[in-house]
């Protein structure tokens, strides 16, 4: 396709072709080429649509001298009708020229760059492409070849252009149709009608807002808007999303009214991140001091007070409880109120029958533990993350249901203060989001802790018996039974969307139960917006805080500009001992989405750090873009992972790559030294051998 496309401009250059595409030329023949049209008019319509198609397919210059000839010799209509169908034609055949000789090129070379904008044209590439249409602004042959690299099909491309492009043909081919009057080109397009054309080619992008507007009034029309409002923003929950949303809307000196029917803080402060932290930083002490030997100290003991342990995790809830408190907040301009939100409509929420009126509402109402319908299970006086903080006695022996990131925390934390602990999941794996290495890695650290691992378990029931509590598996079509004191289910969160009103409301809900909300985190009733673990579909609290920016911008400004939440940089973390934390791609997504990668790994035994402080184990492993320094994913499993990965978010976020990292100093003896390693790792793979064999001659030779 190459040869021929080189050969037909090379033809055209070479016989001086476009000389007779030149207005000049066209209005001094304009007679002999009538008199041609009357003699033989089925041979003149086919040999012009035929050379139309040909300079528009080549991108060659010349296509508006075509058009206005075929005002000329053919009249408006027949004019109009034969260049719409020719240019469109031909512009058809260069978008696929494009795309087939450059679009794997440029989507391949500039990937990153383009990803958010292919997003947008999968969405609303057909409206790109019309506005694009309507412009003369634009040079058409360059619309051409660019929307062939980009995500539209070759029959959308067509249909768009052909209607696009008819209002400045029909332009066009009524200027041909007066060519006598014409002494150039310019006199086509005065200013005013470029003017025009600008006008008309920002129609669609009005249109869209109309239409949005449309129907977000559709929706509403069924409710009665306030005259005027008591609140701009009204924000239901406390936890991480509804502070920061709030937060946000304060410092923009908005109105907001946040609403919490329990603990101001939500679960993250109260019987999440925060108890669980201090919990596990207990648990780690306990075995740093079961270690001591290895540190040159003797004759250590360990002697767990537990109360005094949940004591000092509600010490630690309390130090931080004045940064979420509903004084520090109203002292910032949020007005709190406590009680039960109910969503009356898209303008009202009724709070213990106080009735407040906003223009925009903010649903960050959190998650609460899930807890199956296996039989027998309402029979036990179960814990969760919710309810296991008042607990005075260490369970003797503790059965951990769930081996995701809360089950695997909250096992190795107790294990390690006294209880004998299993833990077991129906998953075929420990942290089953996670490679498998990292679940065999870290089920291996417990069972070397004397944590009793069972993966691939299905739960059949629970029973209560005089001589204790039981839980029956099924594990390989045979039934095992696991006797135990005490009972944590860690099997997920099931997001808070219930008692609100949302039903009756008709706000529309996932499969997964959770707020079904758009790119701007906007439900189906346009003045509700929802961010958090309610909204999904990251559980995090770190997430949350990142949807409260962009649910509270969009609520309080959406109707200026909206902006897209952001998830194509999502790191997590579980804090076991060791850590485990990702950024990106693991191995077993990058498969399972034929995303093509390289791996390149660093063990932390060889980091010098790490030996020194008697944590050298774990790894890292980074995925690599084939070729190239770009990361597509890390995987750290290793002492204090999670601050570790930072630079690895940073540089994924901002496309550096790990030629970046390993260019950047990092100070001697820190765990951060690692990030540097791996990326040696990486550029030793990759040595240049063939050089070096000649380098390694040429220093012979000054030897000699």
């Amino acid at each position: 396709m190459l040869l021929v496309l080189l050969a037909a401009a090379g033809l055209f250059l070479v016989f001086d072709l476009g000389g007779y595409l030149q207005l000049s030329v066209l209005v001094d023949k304009a007679a002999d080429l009538q008199r041609y049209y009357q003699q033989s008019p089925l041979l003149t319509v086919a040999g012009f649509v035929g050379i139309y198609i040909g300079v528009t397919a080549l991108s060659l210059p010349g296509a508006v001298v075509m058009t206005l000839a075929g005002g000329a010799f053919f009249g408006f209509w027949v004019g109009l009708l034969l260049v719409s169908f020719a240019s469109t034609i031909g512009a058809t055949l260069a978008f696929l020229a494009s795309r087939t000789l450059l679009r794997n090129w440029v989507q391949g070379r500039f990937e990153r760059q383009l990803s958010s904008v292919n997003e947008g044209f999968v969405r609303e590439g057909a409206l790109y492409l019309f506005g694009l249409r309507l412009v003369p602004l634009f040079p058409f042959f360059l619309i051409n070849l660019l929307m062939g690299l980009l995500p539209l099909s070759a029959w959308r491309f067509y249909w768009v252009s052909q209607a696009g492009m008819l209002a400045g043909t029909a332009v066009y081919v009524n200027a041909g149709t007066q060519l006598a009057e014409l002494d150039s080109l310019k006199g086509i397009l005065s200013p005013e009608l470029v003017v025009s054309f600008a006008l008309l080619g920002i129609f669609p992008l009005i249109a869209k807002r109309l239409l949005d507007k449309i129907q977000s009034n559709r929706v509403l029309s069924a409710y009665k808007k306030p005259k005027q409002f008591d609140t701009n923003l009204l924000v239901i929950g406390a936890g991480s999303a509804g502070l920061v949303s709030s937060l946000i809307a304060a410092t923009v000196k908005a109105k907001v009214t946040l609403v919490e029917k329990e603990k101001m803080g939500g679960d993250c402060l109260n019987t999440g991140c925060v108890p669980s932290k201090a919990l596990i930083r207990s648990g780690r002490i306990a075995d740093y001091i079961r270690r001591s030997e290895s540190f040159g100290l003797k004759q250590a003991q360990v002697n767990v007070d537990f109360p005094a342990v949940m004591a000092r995790i509600q010490s630690v809830i309390a130090a931080i409880a004045p940064h979420d408190s509903a004084d520090r907040y109203t002292s910032l301009g949020v007005d709190c109120v406590s009680g039960q939100a109910i969503i009356k409509s898209p303008y009202e929420v009724e709070v213990e029958g106080r009735v407040i009126t906003a223009r925009n509402i903010i649903i960050a109402s959190g998650a609460r533990p899930l807890v199956p319908p296996i039989p027998g299970i309402d029979q036990i006086e179960y814990l969760s993350s919710d309810n296991l903080w008042q607990l005075q006695d260490c369970p003797k022996r503790l059965l951990v249901m769930g081996g995701g990131p809360i089950g695997c925390e909250l096992a190795q934390a107790f294990a390690r203060l006294g209880s004998s602990v299993k833990i077991v999941d129906m998953a075929k794996q420990l942290m089953p989001r996670e490679d498998k290495e990292v679940g065999e890695y870290i089920a291996e650290v417990f069972a070397s802790e004397g944590i009793g691992v069972h993966t691939g378990h299905q739960a059949v029931r629970f029973r209560k018996e005089d001589n204790g509590c039981f839980a029956d598996f099924k594990v390989a079509g045979e039934f095992v039974s696991f006797a135990f004191d005490q009972l944590l289910v860690a099997v997920g969160r099931r997001a808070n969307v219930e008692g609100m009103g949302l039903d009756e409301l008709g706000v529309t809900l996932t499969e997964q139960k959770t707020v079904k909300v758009n790119e701007y985190l906007q439900t189906n009733i346009p003045t509700i917006y929802a961010c958090g673990d309610v909204a999904g579909p990251y559980q995090f609290t770190h997430m949350a805080s990142h949807q409260a920016w962009y649910a509270s911008v969009n609520a309080l400004f959406g109707r200026f500009r909206h902006f897209k939440v952001d998830y194509s940089v999502v790191p997590w973390a579980t804090f076991t001992d060791p850590e485990v934390a990702r950024v990106g791609l693991s191995e077993r997504e990058a498969i399972k989405q034929s995303i093509p990668y390289e791996v390149t790994r660093f063990g932390l035994d060889d980091l010098d750090r790490a030996i020194a402080d008697s944590e050298a184990r774990g790894f890292i492993k980074v995925l690599t873009k084939p070729g190239s320094d770009r990361i597509l994913g890390v995987t750290i499993v290793g002492y204090h992972a999670a601050e570790m990965i930072a630079e690895y978010v940073l540089a994924m976020k901002h496309g550096l790559g790990l030629g970046k990292v390993i260019s950047t100093i990092h100070i001697y003896p820190t765990l951060s030294e690692a990030n540097k390693y791996v990326a040696g790792e990486w550029r030793k793979a990759r040595k240049p051998e063939k050089l070096l064999s000649w380098v390694e001659r040429f220093f012979s030779w000054q030897r000699h």
